[in-house]
C-alpha cells in the first residue's frame, strides 16, 4: 500500500540466465553469446547478451538458426548456477535494507527493497541506488534501479529503464506520469488482453491509464481494473519480505569435461574472486573453503582446506587447493565444480613485545600443504595423548590456532626432569625372582641398588592389539660407579626389555 513515508527500490537485471553464466566467464563477456533451453533438437535461445543482439538475433531462435551466424557461443542453461546468483543478489540486497522481497520472472531477476528510514545509514535514495548498482555491478552482474513510493510502481519503471540510465527516482504524487510513456509490454499481459488493447488502439501506459475506469471493468472485468491501477500507479501492494541467507557458495557447470587441473585451477580463480568480494563485504575471511567435483560417470570428489588463520588472499587459497588436488588425483574429468567457503573473522594474533618472530601464515600454510603430500595428511599436525593407559598411545590432530593466551608456569623450586628416549631402547636385563638385578644399556652394564615396581597395565583384551606391560623405576650403578635413574618396561606380550626414560 502506499503512504507518503513509504519508499521502495526494485532491483531488476535482464536476461538473466546469460548474466548468470556469462558471470563466471569473463573470457565470453566481449563476445556473442546466447543461452539454449530445451531437449536437442528442439532447443531455442532463451537468453542473450548485447553483442548477440546486435547482430540480429532473437528469442526463440532454433539451434539452427543461431549457426548461421559466425562466431557465437552457445551455452546451455544452468538452473543450478541462476539460482547461484539469485541466492548472491538477494544476500546483496539485504545489506541494504532488512526488508527485500523476491519476485520471481522467468528469463529476469527482481527484488523489491523498503528502504523507508534508511536514509540516516546509507544517505539520500540517489546514493543508496548508486552504490547499490556499484555492489551489484562487482559481483559481474549488470542491473537497473527504480525508486518510488508505490511498490508497483517502482517495478514498472525498473523493467523499462536502459543501463544506460539505470537509476530513475520518481518523486511521490508523479507515478503516474514517469510510467505514461512506457509500454504496454512492462505490465506481463495476456495474449488475449494483449490483443484487446491493439485493437483499441492503446500502446501506452498513459493510454490505457486515460481510459473510464467503469467502462474498462465492463469490457475487461476486474483485471481491467487493475491493469488500469498499475499504468497510473495506484495499484497497492503487500509487501511479502524474505530473509536472505548468506551462504559463500559458488556453483559452476562446464560447457566440456575439464581434465588438466591448470584449467580447473583458472576456473577456481574466478570463483574465488567473488566468495572473498563477498565475505570482505561483510569485514569477514575465508576461514576454510571445500570443492565438490562432479566427475564422468557420477563420482563425486570433495576436499576442504583449512589454513591456520582465516584469509582472503587469493593465491594462498589456489596454491593450497592446487596441492591438496596434485595429492588426491582425480579419477575422472570434471563436469561442474562447487566451491563453498566458511567466513571466519579477520582479526590479527598479536604477538608479545619478547615474543619471538613467528613466520608468515600464508607461507607456513603452504609449507604444510608440500609437506602432507609428500608425507600424507595423516602425518601432519600436533601429537594428542590417547585416552588410554598404553604407553606411547597417541594420535595426530590438524594444527589449531589457541583461543587463549597459554598460562606461563614459574616454577618456585628446582624440579627433577624426566627424559623420554623416542623411540624406545632395547635393553638387556638380567632377572632373579621376578626382580631386575643388572642389565645392559648402550653397551654399559649396571647393577640395580633399588627397583621400584612393577606397575601393571595392560588393555585392549577384546581386540587384536591386546597389550600388557610392567613399569619400573630403577636406581643402578655402572663398574665406574657411574649413577643412573631410569624406567624400563617389560613387554608382556613379547617378553622384552626397554628403556623408556631417563631421570635427572
Amino acid at each position: 500500500m502506499s503512504g507518503r513515508n513509504e519508499l521502495y527500490a526494485c532491483l531488476y537485471a535482464k536476461e538473466f540466465p546469460a548474466q548468470a553464466l556469462l558471470r563466471l566467464r569473463p573470457e565470453l563477456r566481449e563476445k556473442p553469446c546466447v543461452v539454449m533451453e530445451g531437449e536437442p533438437p528442439l532447443q531455442h535461445v532463451c537468453s542473450l547478451n548485447r553483442r548477440a543482439r546486435s547482430l540480429g538475433l532473437t528469442r526463440g531462435m532454433t539451434k539452427v538458426e543461431v549457426d548461421t551466424f559466425s562466431a557465437v557461443s552457445m551455452l546451455a542453461r544452468s538452473e543450478k548456477e541462476e539460482a547461484a546468483v539469485k541466492t548472491v543478489l538477494l544476500e546483496c540486497a539485504g545489506a541494504f535494507s532488512p526488508r527485500v522481497e523476491d519476485r520471481n520472472e522467468d528469463g529476469a531477476f527482481l527484488c523489491g527493497l523498503d528502504i523507508a528510514g534508511t536514509e540516516s545509514l546509507f544517505g539520500k535514495p540517489e546514493s543508496l541506488a548508486r552504490n547499490l548498482l556499484t555492489r551489484v555491478r562487482s559481483l559481474g552482474v549488470a542491473a537497473c534501479v527504480a525508486m518510488s513510493s508505490n511498490f508497483e510502481t517502482a517495478v514498472a519503471l525498473a523493467r523499462g529503464l536502459s543501463l544506460r540510465s539505470a537509476v530513475q527516482i520518481v518523486p511521490a504524487g508523479e507515478e503516474s506520469a514517469a510510467l505514461a510513456p512506457l509500454p504496454l509490454a512492462i505490465l506481463n499481459l495476456t495474449d488475449e488482453q494483449a490483443e484487446t488493447f491493439s485493437a483499441w488502439g492503446i500502446r501506452t501506459l498513459g493510454m490505457l491509464a486515460a481510459l473510464p475506469e467503469k467502462e474498462l471493468i465492463s469490457r475487461m472485468g476486474q483485471q481491467g481494473r487493475r491493469l488500469r491501477q498499475l499504468a497510473r500507479g495506484e495499484m497497492p501492494h503487500l509487501f511479502q519480505p524474505v530473509e536472505p541467507a548468506f551462504t559463500l557458495e559458488e556453483h559452476m557447470e562446464l560447457e566440456s569435461p575439464v581434465e588438466l587441473l591448470d584449467a580447473l585451477l583458472f576456473v577456481v580463480s574466478v570463483m574465488l574472486d567473488q566468495l572473498i568480494l563477498r565475505a570482505k563485504s561483510r569485514v569477514l575471511a575465508l576461514a576454510s573453503v571445500s570443492i565438490t567435483l562432479m566427475l564422468e560417470g557420477g563420482a563425486v570428489h570433495t576436499r576442504t582446506v583449512r589454513p591456520a588463520l582465516p584469509a582472503n588472499d587469493k593465491q594462498l587459497w589456489i596454491k593450497l587447493l592446487h596441492l591438496d588436488l596434485e595429492a588426491h588425483p582425480l579419477l575422472a574429468a570434471i563436469l561442474a565444480l562447487t566451491l563453498t567457503a566458511e567466513p571466519g573473522s579477520t582479526s590479527k594474533v598479536q604477538l608479545g613485545l619478547f615474543s619471538p618472530q613467528l613466520p608468515e601464515p600464508a607461507r607456513l600454510d603452504v609449507t604444510l600443504a608440500r609437506i602432507r603430500a609428500i608425507v600424507g595428511e595423516e602425518n601432519v599436525g600436533r601429537a594428542v595423548l590417547q585416552d588410554t593407559h598404553r604407553p606411547e598411545a597417541f594420535r595426530i590432530e590438524p594444527f589449531t590456532l589457541p583461543s587463549d593466551s597459554p598460562s606461563v608456569h614459574s616454577p618456585s623450586t628446582l624440579q627433577s626432569a624426566t627424559r623420554r628416549l623416542r623411540p624406545l631402547e632395547n635393553i638387556l636385563v638380567t632377572v632373579q625372582g621376578r626382580h631386575p638385578k643388572a642389565f645392559v644399556f648402550r653397551d654399559k652394564s649396571y647393577v640395580v641398588n633399588r627397583a621400584y615396581g612393577p606397575w601393571i597395565a595392560s588393555g585392549d583384551w577384546w581386540n587384536p592389539t591386546l597389550w600388557g606391560v610392567e613399569q619400573w623405576d630403577i636406581e643402578a650403578r655402572a663398574q665406574d660407579s657411574a649413577l643412573l635413574r631410569c624406567c624400563i618396561v617389560r613387554d608382556q606380550m613379547a617378553n622384552c626389555w626397554k628403556m623408556t626414560a631417563l631421570y635427572d
